[in-house]
């Protein structure tokens, strides 16, 4: 339960921060990308990563 009060904490100051004159698509964009680092952030835990040497390699860089 600590998760969602943290989370929803997370998500209101994110929202706090945004400018006063920000759309509702500002809104939804930045909780799509928290979202999507946070997912990231959970992948990379489970050791579900990617080296950057394997990414250089996929990317022929």
């Amino acid at each position: 339960m600590a998760t969602s009060s943290t989370t929803k904490e997370r998500i209101l100051e994110a929202l706090r921060s945004l400018p006063a004159d920000a759309t509702v698509d500002d809104a939804i964009e930045r909780l799509v990308f928290m979202a999507r680092v946070e997912e990231g952030l959970q992948q990379l835990d489970a050791g579900q990563g990617v080296s950057h040497e394997e990414v250089k390699r996929r990317f022929g860089a």
